[in-house]
């Protein structure tokens, strides 16, 4: 029955009044609400979309939460899905799309009279169009207002099917479109939100994976975290694989996707552009670049994308970019080539307008104040016969008035990057134009930018002024030696030198835009350069030309001139070396006070940083304009006048006394300034020497280490000797109590014959010669020992009495560890003294037994055992002899490794001795030094004093380098009297 009542609906046309489109959708989202069975579910939802492009409003309103609980609950049905999905993207996107599968949908959507179509009423293509944008607006509004359902709608993107992620990465695409900032927030906060986007790159149907570029470029529109998040989710790989495999400058459209989403992830955010750098993606960009000799016939998408990969590369060395980040990128893109590659297509012939332009514009930029990359630059040649410098070749076009004006503004934006921050580059222009240099059989720089600063198109003159601005831009060498230039201007006449020539066509009322060419030539060329002023200034025209157009009442196009000429004025006055009598300092000044009025030419000089076109120019360093009539200021001028207006008005206030006060403190501020450095630099010297004899000391100190681990090594041999005669000790009393014992009982028993007693006495009185020698050289060696002592304590109270500082503290204490040693071995020896007296007395006891009690012995012991214990006893002696020998030769040794330490010692105290007079020396002289410094500071603040009571501004910077240099002198002497108290403590 549910059936034949849709069928009823949705079938032929009955007879009876047939319902409008509202109730026809309002039938179909009841039936979406109420039927149980699927099929009627999804019959109702496919009819939904077939009408959801006509009745956008119907559809919208009252199907859109019927449709969102479709893809909550009917999520085991793709075609559902699809169906709901599809209906959503209709209803919220305002792009025109093309009807799909139109047969299909017409088959099920009821016939609906002209009348009831909401799209027939007669308004205005811009109205409907302002209509379905506010629809749409209006319809995301409603559908994000429970976020919950954009995270259903990003779990719906894990599907596979077809009919389900594609329609879903069309709805997201416009939900982005509409409420970007909104949707950003939600998938940002989302679990893995931004990786389920990432996947639909790596799928394999090129459809969604083409749908989901543009997702991402969408997702990716000024957000620098969910920038980051793609980044890192691989997207830098994924899409340079993409565009090789598309075939890269010659693919099509998915190129150009892949591209601008590039270019969203790296614009603006260091972060992404560091981690593009450090993937080594710059090198994989030079085959992109590649361009063969035949470059005709070029397809709108190719120059579509190689204009968008120029465009990635001023990404990454755009000026906007930290210093540190466009240096970097710019030394990779010289070092893998792609500059090289770059300046192929610069010169080569063939490529289409825009793209040469936007190439120059990037060279421009990977080269701007790459000193490497500057260098590559002016070495490269043009193809031709003969070769030219490809410097030469851009500046012909940039003065020839039948080139592009886009492209004419590129080469002089080339050429500020050539020579910015490149003072090696900028001698080499003003060398072609100085008389020396000239090659008349060539075509130079310097003569293209004459010939264009001269010519009748005003536009080359303002290119060709600014061109050579920025060749003496922050450079006095280069200032200077354009003053030698010297111009023929015809026939017969005497040369004129170049700034007299720009002063001539300046007074000759040619147009605003030469003129101001002109005056910020002229302001660049002689702005802290006292030399070119006084030239210009020598010119006895000049002076009464700028104060006659200041003072005059021109029109709103001349007020900008007027500026300019006040500001020319003005750098006269405050770079006035007051070289020439007529026009000092003060007689200017008395000439704009007559004749102006200083508060007039205050009036007149503000009128440059108002203007709109200052405003402009003073954002970036490209020269962008829409029209070369609105081509009037520099961005590096702009600089120079904000830099120059303040002190400039300063000066112009100033009254003479103040002018005199302020050079005879200025004089007086260089002349004790000078005085200090001389002082700082020869304590720096102090220092350096300091740390010299810190070093000696230092080697000194090692020294004195190595030889502790000599004693070190012969205390352990000490020790061994000490421990062998502890061995032969033991062993000798008990071969001596055996051989007592034995000898008793052979006499008591044997009654051994009286020469044989004799013959052993013999030997013990051996010994006993043996044993005086032995004392007799101890006694020497003590002797040797006790002188050496006294040495050593004189030594000691020499050192104690010297300057007491910490290097004599550690060789005091290397002498008293020595005295030690000494005293140890003198104990050690007494000790062995008295072992042998003990043997002695052991051998004489032996000798002295009673010969009654050797006789009343027993004859128990055969005669042999009695031979053969006394030939062990006198091989025994023997051996003891040998050990004796060898600890005396031992004993000696270690004598003659004390006598040279000792030696060695006295060698180094007088060497220390040396150091510590040259150190006390030394510290008097820094005093000495201090204390004129100590002076030098307070006469000089209280000169910095008179000059604040004066209303003179000091430089903060020099106040806190005096002060640090204050403040350093006084830990310096708090240093010393710290060493002093130690020293007396000591």
């Amino acid at each position: 029955m549910t059936m034949n009542f849709f069928r009823g609906v949705m079938g032929g046309q009955p007879a009876g009044p047939q319902p409008t489109g509202a109730e026809t959708i309002h039938k179909l989202c009841d039936r979406v609400a109420s039927s149980t069975l699927l099929e009627d579910r999804r019959d109702a939802v496919r009819a939904l979309k077939s009408l959801s492009k006509k009745y956008r409003l119907e559809v919208g309103t009252q199907a859109m939460d019927h449709l969102v609980h479709i893809l909550q609950t009917d999520r085991s049905d793709s075609e559902i899905l699809g169906y709901a999905l599809d209906t959503l993207y209709n209803i919220i996107c305002n792009d025109e799309e093309e009807e799909q599968d139109e047969s299909e949908d017409m088959a099920v959507a009821p016939p609906i009279p002209v009348s009831g179509k909401h799209k027939n009423v007669p308004v205005s293509d811009e109205n409907a169009q302002k209509q379905d944008e506010d629809l749409g607006v209006l319809f995301t509004d409603k559908f994000l207002g429970d976020s919950e359902n954009v995270t259903l709608l990003l779990t719906l993107l894990e599907e596979f099917d077809f009919h389900v992620r594609w329609p879903g990465v069309k709805l997201l695409t416009a939900l982005l479109k509409n409420q970007c900032n909104q949707v950003q927030g939600v998938i940002l906060v989302s679990p893995m939100g931004v990786s389920r986007l990432m996947d639909l790159l790596a799928d394999s149907r090129e459809v969604i994976r083409n749908d989901g570029l543009l997702l991402l470029q969408q997702l990716t529109k000024g957000n620098a975290a969910i920038q980051k998040i793609v980044a890192f989710e691989n997207a830098f790989e994924r899409l340079l694989d993409i565009i090789t495999e598309e075939g890269s400058s010659d693919g099509g459209i998915v190129v150009e996707d892949c591209l601008l989403l590039l270019v969203n992830l790296l614009k603006n955010n260091s972060s992404n552009q560091n981690f593009f750098k450090e993937g080594s993606y710059i090198q994989r960009m030079k085959p992109w670049f590649e361009v063969g000799d035949d470059n005709s016939g070029w397809s709108a998408q190719k120059v579509t994308n190689l204009h968008l990969m120029l465009q990635l590369v001023r990404v990454m060395v755009s000026p906007v970019n930290s210093p540190g980040a466009t240096s970097s990128c710019q030394k990779s893109m010289y070092q893998c080539g792609l500059l090289q590659q770059l300046c192929t297509i610069l010169m080569a012939t063939g490529v289409p307008a825009d793209i040469l332009t936007e190439t120059i514009n990037t060279v421009s930029e990977v080269i701007r104040g790459s000193q490497i990359n500057q260098d590559y630059f002016a070495s490269v040649n043009a193809p031709s016969n003969p070769p030219r410098p490809a410097i030469v070749v851009l500046l012909m076009s940039m003065v020839n008035e039948r080139q592009p004006f886009v492209l004419r503004c590129a080469v002089l934006y080339c050429f500020q990057c050539f020579l910015y921050k490149n003072q090696k580059g900028q001698g080499e222009i003003v060398a072609t134009l100085l008389p020396s240099t000239i090659d008349a059989n060539s075509i130079s720089a310097g003569q293209l930018l004459c010939g264009g600063l001269f010519s009748a198109d005003s536009l080359s003159n303002w290119c060709a002024a600014v061109a050579l601005a920025h060749a003496l831009q922050d450079n006095l060498t280069q200032k200077e030696q354009l003053l030698r230039v010297q111009l023929a201007t015809s026939l017969g006449k005497p040369p004129v030198s170049l700034l007299q020539q720009c002063t001539n066509i300046l007074s000759q009322g040619s147009k605003v835009q030469t003129r101001v060419g002109l005056l910020m030539l002229l302001c660049t060329w002689i702005s802290n350069c006292p030399i070119a002023v006084t030239h210009f200034l020598h010119n006895q025209e000049n002076v009464p030309f700028l104060t006659g157009q200041i003072s005059e009442n021109l029109g709103e196009d001349e007020r900008l001139v007027q500026g300019l000429c006040a500001l020319l004025l003005g750098i006269c006055i405050y770079y006035n070396d007051n070289s020439l009598e007529n026009y000092t300092k003060e007689k200017l000044k008395q000439l704009i006070e007559k004749r102006i009025g200083k508060e007039n030419f205050v009036e007149k000089l503000g009128f440059v940083t108002k203007h709109e076109l200052y405003s402009r120019a003073a954002q970036k360093p490209q020269p962008v304009f829409p029209s070369p009539e609105q081509m009037l200021f520099d961005h590096e001028f702009t600089k120079l006048v904000k830099e120059l207006e303040g002190v400039i008005t300063k000066a112009v206030h100033k009254t003479s006394e103040e002018e005199k006060k302020e050079e005879e403190v200025k004089k007086t501020l260089e002349q004790h300034d000078s005085i200090v450095i001389q002082y700082k630099d020869l304590i720096r010297d102090q220092d350096t020497q300091i740390q010299e004899l810190r070093e000696q000391v230092s080697t000194l100190s090692l020294n004195s280490e190595q030889m502790q681990n000599q004693i070190t090594q012969q205390q352990s041999q000490i020790q061994q000797h000490k421990d062998q005669y502890n061995i032969l000790k033991l062993k000798l009393g008990k071969d001596s109590q055996g051989l007592s014992s034995s000898q008793g009982e052979g006499a008591h028993v044997n009654g051994l014959h009286s020469e044989e007693l004799s013959q052993l006495r013999e030997e013990v009185e051996e010994l006993r010669r043996q044993h005086t020698l032995q004392h007799t050289q101890l006694s020497d060696k003590d002797s040797l020992i006790n002188t050496l002592r006294c040495g050593a304590a004189a030594a000691a109270q020499t050192a104690e009495g010297g300057a007491g500082g910490s290097d004599n503290t550690e060789l005091l204490g290397e002498v008293e560890s020595l005295r030690s040693r000494v005293q140890a071995q003198c104990a050690e020896i007494s000790q062995l003294q008295t072992e042998r007296l003990e043997l002695i007395r052991r051998a004489e006891a032996v000798s002295s037994a009673p010969a009654s009690s050797r006789e009343s012995s027993a004859d128990t012991v055969p005669v042999s055992e009695l031979e053969s214990r006394l030939a062990a006893q006198t091989t025994e002696a023997e051996r003891l002899k040998e050990e004796c020998r060898g600890l005396r030769e031992g004993h000696a040794g270690l004598e003659q490794q004390l006598a040279s330490a000792q030696s060695t010692v006295a060698i180094e105290q007088t060497e220390k001795t040396k150091l510590q007079q040259e150190v006390q020396e030394s510290k008097k002289e820094q005093d000495d030094l201090l204390m004129l410094l100590a002076d030098q500071d307070q006469k000089i603040l209280n000169l910095k004093q008179r000059l604040r009571d004066l209303g003179e501004t000091i430089d903060e910077d020099e106040d806190e380098l005096d002060a640090r240099d204050h403040f350093g002198e006084d830990d310096d002497d708090d240093d010393d009297e710290e060493e002093e108290d130690e020293e007396n403590n000591d």
